[in-house]
């Protein structure tokens, strides 16, 4: 575990719900979604990414998500979602996600998601800022 919080500075924990898990006794395959949004979530506000999204109405869009499921996750766990960043482009980059469970002690989930920066006020896709890049070179992972 320690290897991976070093790996993966910014994390996010998450207690699994028995109503996450579905007729087959393992967390429903639609939830990892969920737990994806929440640690990208969690990622945007410790970048000040969302304080940013209110003062200029530039912000964040998912236009693909992806997920790769390794081992099934019961209940009870808890679950650490890491994040990384990857090919940072001028209007664009791909977050990656990678699920340890405390219960398994191994990686159960990894996945990724395209984040588009989006102006909310013209409708049209925007460039990222100097200090967006520079905040994410920080978490990039080749």
């Amino acid at each position: 575990m320690d290897n991976f919080l070093e790996q993966y500075p910014i994390n996010t924990q998450i207690v699994v719900a028995w109503g996450e898990m579905d007729a087959l006794q393992h967390v429903n395959n639609v939830v990892y979604f969920r737990y994806f949004e929440t640690a990208r979530i969690d990622f945007f506000k410790q970048i000040n990414l969302l304080e940013q999204l209110k003062i200029t109405s530039v912000g964040p869009v998912i236009s693909e998500n992806q997920a790769r499921y390794k081992r099934p996750v019961t209940f009870p766990d808890t679950l650490t979602v890491g994040v990384s960043i990857s090919d940072i482009k001028d209007d664009r980059f791909m977050m990656h996600y990678t699920v340890y469970s405390q219960s398994q002690q191994t990686v159960t989930t990894v996945g990724s998601s395209q984040v588009v920066m989006f102006n909310f006020k013209t409708g049209q896709k925007a460039t990222l800022t100097p200090e967006l890049i520079d905040a994410l070179k920080t978490y990039e992972q080749a």
